[in-house]
């Protein structure tokens, strides 16, 4: 499975602010309200990011040798696509909320009130721990090399230099 690529996550969260940025010029334009998440979307978003950091948390437990239990391999795959979409989900909103926010700053003279800013920048801070959340739990779910450094050491020196029968 592949890791999560940054240039993807920057792409989303670049276009995800131009569509926030357009969205927010049209609900302007018709005197609809700004369209940013509401504050209790923050609950949901701490419950997806404690269960993905809770199910990494498993995950790096027993990659780490703690291993009284057998770890199911479905769990570990489907933490690692949970910790993927928590991040590309993060970016998300981050960039609409971004969005928003570039918008919002320019009407911040004619709006002194500022309760849809502090909102705005609320879910951009949600949205960096989502993001965070999920690289560190698919860094958590990256198997350690197969081969201790020791064996890595006679590997480089040659074959000469190894034993008889120990690498093949």
């Amino acid at each position: 499975m592949r890791t999560v690529k940054y240039s993807w996550l920057g792409l989303i969260i670049l276009s995800s602010a131009v569509i926030g940025w357009l969205a927010n010029l049209l609900a302007l334009r018709a005197s609809l309200p700004v369209p940013v998440l509401h504050l209790s979307s923050l609950a949901t978003m701490a419950a997806v990011a404690v269960f993905t950091l809770v199910l990494g948390l498993r995950v790096r437990r027993w990659r780490n040798g703690r291993r009284d239990r057998e770890l199911n391999p479905v769990l570990a795959a489907r933490t690692l696509v949970l910790a993927q979409a928590c991040a590309y989900a993060g970016g998300l909103i981050i960039g609409w909320h971004a969005g928003i926010l570039v918008d919002q700053l320019a009407l911040l003279a004619y709006r002194p009130g500022g309760a849809v800013l502090w909102q705005v920048l609320v879910m951009i801070g949600a949205g960096l721990v989502m993001v965070v959340v999920g690289l560190v739990v698919e860094r958590f779910c990256k198997l350690p090399p197969d081969e201790p450094d020791a064996l890595k050491d006679l590997k480089k020196e040659g074959p000469e230099t190894a034993g008889e029968g120990e690498y093949a």
